[in-house]
């Protein structure tokens, strides 16, 4: 036999109907004697498939490395390389890997041979001479099980090209809203400044609070971005977590909010982290808890160092959360399912955001009603964040 391996299109209407030799699913046959390659191209003449043959283990992992391969039926039997062997490299391989076997072999009922064939990787075994009604059918079923792989392969590479221009168009949108917003609140805090009379006043500060929430929401929708393109990376330093609380209090302090923030310590409150995320997480918390909370009530932020490996952050304000809401709160957009939601507040990401910061400094996030009113959310962070 000639040794280059070679390859032979049989077609039949029957099958797989209008297929180019190109589309046609490909069927390795691994056989050193050309005799037998003859007798399965005979009883395989009657499908649409693509043929390609090899008379060696070499020549096979050659053709692998050419071809997209449906199926491969190797005969046992081989000099120089046998074929459990060539099984064990292309298991070894992550191009072959997942290319279903079916050894065929001329030792019937060999329990030992056929045990060391499926631990090798294949799918099945079948005993020379075969039943070409048998044969036929098994290989109809793997080369359906290709396809299907391969349409789903398609369809996931379609999914994630929408994805990533779906995340792109995000990230370039919010990035030019910023521009004409950040014009909008200049010209407020203009308009503030020589405001004649207290209604043109109150015109300016509407505009400028509505200008600030469009622009967090326009942070939210951006870190989004990143966290789906998984692009919303860490810079950890030394840092000290209460400090970093008392920083989001008096950046609060201009809305009149930080009166009613209480912020207590115990213990060590030294840590790794990412002082800007997490600050973003506290304000976040914070500002959640001041808004639903009752307005006459404190919130209170704990920061709980007592422990050696974690630090405990938790937020507790009077209210509560349903039930139902709860397994969904950390969700994108789980937010804009609380009842108690005012139109406007927000996208109802920011806790998703806030989940996926304390995800990345390998910490944890719950939130629960406690008796018998109140809210806390629990933040769990290990001292030494991880350098992301």
């Amino acid at each position: 036999m000639n040794e280059r391996a070679h390859e032979r299109v049989l077609t039949n209407d029957r099958t797989l109907r209008g297929l180019a030799p190109a589309q046609a699913p490909k069927v390795l046959i691994v056989d050193d004697l050309r005799q037998n390659i003859l007798a399965l191209e005979a009883i395989l003449g009657s499908s649409d498939l693509h043929l390609l043959t090899a008379a060696s283990g070499p020549q096979a992992l050659e053709v692998f490395l050419k071809h997209d391969i449906a199926l491969a039926l190797i005969d046992v039997q081989m000099p120089e390389m046998d074929g459990f062997e060539l099984a064990e490299l292309m298991r070894g391989n992550d191009r072959t890997r997942h290319i279903p076997i079916i050894f065929l072999t001329a030792a019937v009922g060999d329990p030992s041979r056929q045990f060391r064939g499926y631990e090798a990787g294949a799918v099945d075994f079948l005993s020379k001479p075969f039943d070409a009604f048998v044969l036929r059918s098994k290989i109809e079923v793997f080369v359906q099980l290709h396809a299907q792989r391969r349409r789903l392969a398609e369809k996931l590479a379609e999914l994630e090209e929408s994805l990533r221009l779906n995340e792109l168009f995000t990230a370039v949108l919010g990035h030019d809203l910023r521009s004409p917003l950040a014009s909008v609140l200049a010209n407020a805090e203009i308009l503030k400044r020589i405001a004649p009379g207290e209604q043109i006043m109150g015109v300016a500060t509407r505009i400028s609070a509505s200008g600030e929430r469009m622009s967090r929401m326009i942070s939210q929708i951006l870190d989004l971005a990143r966290v789906r393109a998984q692009t919303f990376l860490l810079s950890p330093s030394e840092g000290d977590l209460y400090k970093i609380c008392l920083a989001v209090q008096e950046e609060l302090e201009p809305t009149g909010a930080a009166r009613r923030l209480v912020i207590e310590r115990t213990g060590a409150t030294d840590a790794r982290f990412d002082p800007d995320r997490i600050a973003q997480m506290l304000t976040n918390l914070a500002g959640n808890a001041l808004a639903h909370g009752a307005a006459d009530k404190p919130v209170k932020v704990h920061v709980d160092g007592t422990q050696d490996d974690v630090i405990t952050i938790s937020v507790h304000n009077q209210g509560s959360i349903p039930q139902d809401s709860l397994p969904a709160l950390f969700q994108p957009f789980g937010g804009l399912s609380m009842p108690d939601r005012q139109a406007g507040q927000g996208l109802g990401l920011g806790l998703h955001i806030v989940r996926h910061i304390v995800k990345l400094h390998g910490g944890s996030i719950a939130a629960e009603n406690l008796p018998p009113d109140a809210v806390m959310f629990r933040v769990v962070l290990p001292r030494a964040a991880a350098a992301a």
